[in-house]
């Protein structure tokens, strides 16, 4: 945003209702994290222990993934603590923001954890040890309803912030990875086949990396400052050049503050001047609940040309 000068008579509104509670979890996902973290990290330790004591390079392979998504969902627990913190006189968004930046962390880590699967799993392809297949596939059973039933707790959220979504993701891969295990080790049991450990392994990489690379991009543009996906910033525009008295539109910035919560600043020529406070209340109004920007700043101009009135200067 710049601080710029105009030497035509200008107005500015904000519109910014108590939008807080956007911006702050409900309880039930506050707990979800508290006893994620718990659950996960309880079962990282059980699942390294029988990994080791059952020779079974698969519960290693999962209880370093499973540690991996233990990070991430501190990560995302610290950044939505961090967002309900009071702007200050040098953020003076608060630190909302650090919500995008934990998403995008998430996402880049669950990549990284992908990568270290498909390393294993392609590592035990030329390198198959006998193992203790009936420890391998109960504490697999284990992985699969702890992280099933966080994910469970994540759920009711994922579509309404990216690192709800990212735990939510985090825990049904787990999951995934988890069954996956189970399902090899039981093959495994009946058959002999030790291929079908890594063979299971790379199928649920490639599960996982579908859909982590949503998140992955989702989160990437919002750092970015681009729009939120769901917002139509050309909605927006024709909108605001549609009300009465309004003959341009320019300088239109909608960006994210948090992964929750959206801003949009504007510069409308209204030749005829201020209209009143009550329209500006109907508009900022209107674009929180058509739109789901919250946080709206309109800047009037009466008609003088403005610096920054061509769409490609910023």
């Amino acid at each position: 945003m710049h601080d710029h000068p105009h030497e035509h008579p200008h107005d500015h509104h904000h519109g910014h209702k108590d939008h807080h509670h956007h911006q702050l979890p409900r309880a039930g996902a506050r707990r979800a994290f508290a006893i994620g973290v718990a659950l996960n990290s309880a079962f990282v330790a059980v699942e390294w222990i029988y990994g080791v004591m059952a020779g079974s390079l698969a519960l290693i392979a999962d209880a370093t993934h499973n540690f991996s998504d233990v990070i991430g969902l501190l990560m995302a627990w610290g950044a939505i603590a961090l967002s309900r913190r009071p702007p200050s006189p040098r953020f003076t968004y608060g630190l909302g923001s650090t919500t995008i930046l934990a998403a995008l962390a998430n996402a880049m880590l669950l990549l990284v954890a992908v990568g270290g699967i498909a390393w294993e799993a392609i590592h035990r392809f030329q390198n198959a040890a006998a193992i203790n297949e009936t420890t391998m596939i109960w504490v697999a059973l284990l992985g699969v309803v702890i992280n099933a039933v966080t994910a469970w707790m994540f759920m009711s959220e994922r579509k309404e912030d990216l690192n709800m979504r990212g735990a939510y993701l985090h825990m049904a891969a787990d999951a995934a990875v988890s069954l996956g295990v189970a399902i090899a080790g039981i093959g495994m049991l009946y058959t002999g086949w030790l291929w079908l450990d890594p063979l299971v392994s790379l199928v649920i990489v490639a599960v996982i990396f579908v859909g982590t690379w949503g998140l992955l991009r989702d989160s990437t543009r919002l750092a970015l400052q681009a729009a939120p996906e769901h917002i139509d910033p050309l909605g927006v525009r024709r909108y605001l050049a549609a009300l009465p008295g309004v003959t341009e539109v320019h300088d239109l910035h909608i960006w994210a503050m948090s992964t929750t919560e959206n801003a949009m600043t504007a510069h409308m020529v209204m030749p005829a001047g201020h209209p009143g406070d009550d329209f500006f209340a109907d508009v900022v109004e209107h674009i929180e609940h058509q739109f789901h920007i919250g946080h709206v700043t309109i800047q009037i101009e009466t008609g003088r040309a403005c610096a920054l009135a061509p769409d490609h200067v910023v």
